[in-house]
């Protein structure tokens, strides 16, 4: 009977080692059939696609690099119970095999059941060296229990890398994607090929109607929507959305929707300020969308709960885009209004704002205010006086009626 050092596995019943003779039996099981791994990888790969081959989705996997990773696995369970590599939770040969698969896009349920099948075809060929060996049978029980601590070792090592490498890809997506974004925010669709290239990596049309919202962060520090992508993918709308500073933007194209249906989703779930652009035309001009829904949320006032739209709010909007300007016109126009008391100075601005929303009308002015038709003369007079300009006439009603937009925005702000 060999030495089991020297010449075999027959000496394991008399010669015993420091791991005991069942852990020598493995090793030297696992040691004989090294040179066979070729053979074995053959033997893994028709099992691959023979044993229940509607679980298998190797196709993105060529197939000299499916039988290589077959033969690398297979030596690696080898060398392992042959003693020649330490057991690992993180062994390399099986991270490389997840990580290498999780870029191709093998699922990760496909890998997990290739090791089992690898381990059965290793097991296999320890029985069959024992039988060759004549090893007793009880003795190689236990080297099936070695060898499936082994496999699971080894697919614990596979799963951690494979999602690791997932975890790592949806970043670099993210990632991407994010860029993707802000070069569109940036206007640089006006270059046709890159409008082209993100269309198609963001599932956007090129062309075609857009609508572009910003929302802001409100107190808890979430945002002003919440569920808005879920929302407009019920009724079919496509829409892209990215968290920037504070402020969370969408992209939402129209296609074959009306505004106000996307809208209208979209002031169902607002929980603070947004703004909305008007419509404008394919990826190229998102960038000017996303200004233009930027001033629209300016002229919403602070601690509101609205979408609004800057088509509703163009005299905001240029008050917004200028205050200093603003602030001029307003000093201008009622300064001398802002200089009274506060009791008299508040009732004739909510007299000039009521004759203004009712088309200049005193008689409707004074139904508003409850007051007689000459109460509401007498006051338009008093203003009259103070600004030292008439109040008829269409550019004094364009310039009152942004003053008092200034104020409102002033207080509000």
């Amino acid at each position: 009977m060999a030495d089991p050092f020297t010449g075999g596995v027959h000496g394991a019943f008399t010669h015993k080692s420091p791991d005991g003779p069942t852990e020598q039996i493995t090793r030297s099981l696992a040691q004989a059939r090294l040179d066979d791994v070729p053979e074995l990888a053959q033997r893994l790969m028709g099992a691959i696609f023979t044993d229940n081959p509607e679980w298998t989705d190797y196709r993105p996997v060529p197939r000299e690099d499916l039988w290589e990773g077959c033969a690398n696995y297979l030596a690696r369970v080898l060398h392992v119970l042959s003693g020649r590599v330490p057991r690992s939770e993180d062994d390399s040969v099986a991270a490389a095999i997840g990580r290498r698969r999780a870029e191709q896009g093998v699922p990760l349920e496909v890998m997990l059941r290739t090791f089992r099948l690898g381990g059965r075809v290793v097991w296999e060929a320890l029985v069959e060296q024992a039988h060759a060996d004549q090893v007793d049978p009880d003795a190689v029980l236990g080297a099936a229990t070695a060898m499936w601590n082994v496999i699971d070792a080894l697919s614990s090592a596979l799963s951690t890398s494979y999602r690791n490498t997932e975890l790592e890809e949806l970043r670099s997506d993210d990632q991407r994607r994010h860029a993707l974004v802000e070069d569109l925010l940036g206007g640089r669709a006006r270059d046709t090929a890159f409008a082209q290239r993100t269309a198609k990596e963001l599932d956007l049309p090129t062309s075609g109607p857009y609508v572009v919202v910003v929302a802001e962060m409100i107190a808890d520090g979430s945002f002003a929507l919440r569920g808005q992508q879920a929302a407009l993918a019920a009724l079919h709308i496509r829409s892209v959305w990215q968290v920037r500073a504070d402020t969370f933007v969408g992209l939402i194209a129209l296609e074959q929707h009306d505004e106000s249906t996307a809208l209208g989703a979209l002031r169902q779930l607002v929980r603070g300020r947004a703004g909305a652009s008007p419509v404008v035309r394919g990826l190229a001009e998102v960038g000017l969308g996303h200004e233009l829904a930027v001033t629209a949320l300016g002229t919403s006032p602070r601690g509101s709960v609205e979408l609004v739209s800057l088509g509703q709010r163009y005299p905001e909007a240029l008050l917004v885009q200028s205050p200093d300007l603003a602030q001029r016109l307003l000093d201008e126009q009622l300064g001398q209004v802002l200089a009274l008391q506060p009791k008299e100075r508040d009732m004739l601005l909510e007299t000039l704002s009521a004759w203004l929303e009712e088309n200049c009308s005193t008689a409707n002015a004074a139904v508003r205010l409850h007051c007689h038709r000459n109460t509401v003369l007498n006051r338009l007079h008093r203003i009259t006086t103070l600004i030292g300009k008439p109040l008829h006439g269409r550019d004094s009603y364009v310039a009152l009626s942004l003053a008092l937009s200034a104020l409102r925005m002033r207080a509000d702000g």
